[in-house]
């Protein structure tokens, strides 16, 4: 007697794996370290008395104390303080890039893997993007807009689109080849059915892992632009160019640079450790 599983406890099967993944080891440490960041970029007002720009008189390079956490800069600005609200800058770039350059891939890959002329299309568009590294597809747009927000969120979409776009084809052609989804088609379904209930289920996982391997580098992406004065615009705040200006002062305040670039290496860190337990719970 063959037992037939329901859907909903398939759903709830390949569930498991994912939320294990996140709730133990390697996914927890990198979740509790994103949610601690995270925390401290959104309780910034909370946690420091000054503000982003505020120069305090006579605190010219100071250097880490119990009052200023990683000391202040030429200008007489809490590093500490400037960083708390740089991750928030940091943050708002990677959650609205990276997931706007998954929607944007994941339809072209869609339309592309279901139309033989728009997959020729889009595919000598993909090998274009990729043809430009990322600092170097940087410069040039920035080389016509100007630095500024708008640009970096640009720049990450466009570095995103061509890795979501071609995952999705890979999985829907590597899907639609399976005896289930062939055994639906001969009984009659329509091809949007078979996607709906079938494929995109199926690429929903190695979507996960791919946003969050994408996050670690848009946090890279942003932080590289900004340290070399491509990316948000001085006077606001953002660990790229707090990193930038310590260079220059490091034999007076080392914590300038290292506080900055602890946060940084820490962010990137976490969604690598999420992205890999995302795909250990693929293989399980």
């Amino acid at each position: 007697m063959t037992v037939v599983d329901h859907p909903v406890d398939l759903e709830v099967r390949r569930s498991r794996p994912v939320l294990a993944a996140l709730t133990h080891g390697q996914g927890l440490a990198g979740v509790l370290i994103l949610l601690v960041i995270a925390a401290a970029g959104i309780a910034a007002p909370l946690l420091t008395h000054y503000g982003p720009n505020e120069q305090i008189e006579g605190a010219n390079l100071l250097g880490a104390s119990a009052q200023h956490w990683f000391g202040t800069d030429q200008v007489n600005r809490d590093v500490f303080t400037r960083s708390l609200y740089g991750i928030r800058i940091n943050l708002v770039i990677v959650l609205v890039a990276v997931p706007l350059g998954a929607i944007i891939g994941s339809l072209a890959g869609l339309v592309s893997s279901i139309n033989p002329v728009a997959d020729v299309i889009a595919q000598r568009i993909f090998d274009v993007i990729l043809a430009f590294p990322l600092l170097i597809l940087a410069i040039t747009l920035v080389a016509i807009t100007g630095p500024g927000v708008g640009p970096v969120i640009a720049v990450i979409v466009a570095a995103e689109i061509p890795l979501f776009g071609r995952l999705v084809r890979t999985t829907v052609l590597k899907v639609r080849e399976l005896p289930f989804v062939e055994s639906a088609e001969v009984i009659g379904a329509s091809r949007w059915w078979v996607l709906r209930k079938h494929v995109l289920p199926n690429a929903i996982e190695p979507l996960g892992v791919q946003i969050a391997l994408s996050m670690s580098v848009a946090v890279f992406a942003e932080s590289a632009m900004s340290f070399l004065g491509i990316g948000v615009r001085p006077p606001d705040p953002s660990l790229g160019s707090i990193i930038a200006g310590a260079i220059p002062n490091l034999d007076a305040n080392p914590a300038y640079a290292v506080g900055p670039l602890v946060i940084v290496s820490a962010l990137v860190l976490s969604f690598l450790l999420i992205a890999q337990s995302l795909g250990r719970a693929r293989r399980i």
